[in-house]
């Protein structure tokens, strides 16, 4: 008997989402897998009929078989009369199976089909919570019959991983006429319940039809966080209805923003597909564009960022930190954080604190006054979090922040003042040495390590007048891009964010996301920026990059991501390619041993 079967990690309500009603799905499958005997892994057979992300457990006997699907096919629900999101997937997904006709790169010649059989009629699916809402930690294991006679059948414990299901099943659908994979068994679940990718549309605009287009892309890949990192220094192209001089001033033009109706379109839409939408405001940092609104909060704003002979005010060109002695500050601010929550359902929120560059705050005068009675600057961010987290609790969100506010070498704030029962940090610096940091205190940690999971690195700097460039030699280094080299799907795939963790430590992960920050980016390049390479991200978290013997599966995965990325290319996605089409023809030929 061979299995696809990926060990699934312990159960935990931090980092993953099987319970007692996936938990047992999993031993009914397991007993269907030892009364049938003979099992081919589906990815283990010449066919190029796959899915990805790479289920946990999938059953395709030998011979592999397939039928017609009826023209008149129809997908129903049992027990889900009125759940809008669900339905909004099944029409969607019903639409796409009838009208695709997906062509494989490899013709599929190991799959015996049958014109003896019926085509198959319906799908039937079934939800054992219905109620249960899209949040951190929501069950979205599946399992998915199909047999050879009569109706398929989707069984899940939410409509959210009945939405996981229709995307497998809607891969397990090729050709014209439409031919279904039959005799098929799958049992599925994320390892991680986080499984994200951020979005920053401050330093450059992305029109509201490519965040759409890039949260479909999510869902078919069974990603379930889109990050939204709307505002920065450069820009800030939220319409806040009580604030909203910030965006008519601080934006880049009325027709780069977003108004309350484009979020909730946004937010809809991420629902109809399984994703989260996550805001993040960042402060007290990376605040310029609120200056043009209310100079009189922000420090440092329009300065030039690298002063010569002094401290650098930022990061990168575009100054400005909210001032956290100024009282009118919070009052701008809470006004903020107050309609974010309200234009965004999603439990958690993500206040930033990254990059706080204590010289930003000295350029002003009353800071400067606090400094020299003594103050510090740990205490002038320790002031800005006790006048904020509190209030972002109050309006019942867990908060997240970059790892900064609490490892930063130049500014931070003890772990008395982030309670862990409400404080989520997500790591971008050094590696697994800053994940193992982080649980080792105790904190639920999200991994977006720029040393593998940030998709902007490796196309050199942004900055102009850069003596970096003048070279005439072949060392050229990571090219000027501080985080190089370029961070390749294979790269990612490889990575194990739990890496060197306890059993106990791994359970603090909550997932990862890859990062995209738009200096160099908008809607003219996001897919090819993001797309193969975040479905490495989506299938190592989801099932891992290890096969049931615990080796890594890179090589198989070369060529199922070939025939996904053609596909999704099909369905409207700009994934650039990972080969040339001649080695997804010639299986093998382009191994490097």
């Amino acid at each position: 008997m061979v299995i696809t079967h990926l060990k699934p990690r312990p159960p935990s309500p931090l980092n993953s989402t099987n319970n007692a009603y996936s938990l047992a799905l999993l031993v009914l499958a397991l007993c269907i897998f030892i009364a049938q005997g003979n099992v081919h892994s589906a990815a283990g057979t010449t066919t190029s009929i796959t899915v990805w992300p790479q289920p946990r457990l999938i059953k395709w006997p030998s011979p592999q078989q397939a039928t017609l699907l009826s023209p008149s096919f129809t997908i129903t629900t049992t027990n889900v009369p009125s759940h809008i999101h669900l339905a909004a997937a099944v029409s969607r997904y019903l639409r796409l199976i009838l009208t695709e006709h997906h062509r494989p790169l490899v013709p599929p010649s190991a799959v015996n089909f049958s014109t003896h059989t019926l085509p198959l009629q319906s799908l039937i699916i079934t939800v054992a919570e219905p109620a249960a809402p899209l949040h951190h930690g929501v069950d979205e294991s599946y399992s998915l019959t199909i047999p050879a006679t009569g109706p398929a059948n989707l069984t899940a414990a939410t409509p959210w991983g009945a939405i996981r299901g229709l995307e497998t099943f809607s891969q397990l659908i090729w050709g014209n006429p439409t031919r279904v994979a039959v005799e098929v068994y799958v049992w599925d679940a994320p390892i991680f319940a986080h499984r994200g990718a951020m979005l920053d549309t401050s330093r450059n605009y992305f029109p509201v039809e490519d965040i759409l287009r890039m949260i479909s892309a999510m869902g078919m890949n069974k990603m379930n966080v889109f990050h939204w990192h709307i505002t920065d220094s450069h820009s800030f192209p939220l319409v806040v209805p009580s604030e909203p001089d910030l965006a008519d001033k601080g934006s880049y033009g009325s027709d780069m923003q977003y108004s309350p109706a484009d979020v909730g379109r946004i937010v809809r839409f991420g629902l109809d597909h399984g994703v989260r939408v996550l805001p993040e405001i960042d402060s007290p940092g990376h605040t310029g564009s609120w200056a043009l609104a209310y100079p009189d909060i922000v420090t440092c704003a329009n300065m030039f960022w690298m002063p010569p002979g002094g401290d650098a005010l930022a990061a990168e060109p575009g100054t400005g930190h909210l001032n956290p002695l100024n009282p009118r500050t919070y009052i701008v601010l809470k006004n903020v954080i107050k309609d974010v929550t309200s234009l965004f359902p999603e439990p958690f929120y993500h206040g930033g604190a990254d990059e706080v560059i204590p010289a930003c705050w000295k350029t002003d005068p009353t800071i400067q006054a606090f400094l020299a009675n003594n103050g510090t600057s740990n205490q002038l961010l320790e002031t800005f979090i006790n006048s904020t987290l509190p209030y972002i609790l109050s309006l019942n969100r867990t908060v997240v922040y970059w790892e900064d506010v609490f490892l930063s070498d130049q500014v931070h704030v003890p772990s008395t003042m982030l309670p862990k029962e409400n404080v989520i940090l997500q790591t971008w610096n050094n590696g697994h040495d800053n994940t193992k940091r982080l649980v080792s205190f105790g904190y639920r940690t999200i991994v977006s390590s720029a040393d593998f999971y940030y998709l902007d690195c490796g196309h050199g700097d942004f900055v102009g007048n850069d003596s970096r460039y003048v070279i005439q030699s072949g060392d050229q280094g990571h090219g000027g891009s501080w985080c190089g080299p370029y961070k390749t799907w294979q790269l990612i795939y490889n990575y194990d964010i739990t890496y060197g963790l306890s059993e106990d430590e791994a359970k603090l992960v909550l997932g990862g996301e890859v990062a995209l920050w738009s200096e160099q980016a908008d809607q003219t390049g996001l897919d090819s920026r993001v797309w193969p390479r975040t479905l490495a991200m989506a299938e190592s978290l989801w099932s891992g990059n290890r096969d049931k013997k615990g080796m890594r599966r890179y090589a198989e995965a070369t060529d199922r991501l070939n025939e996904w990325r053609y596909r999704m290319v099909r369905r409207g996605i700009g994934a650039e390619p990972i080969q040339p089409l001649w080695c997804v023809r010639n299986l093998g030929m382009c191994y490097y041993a």
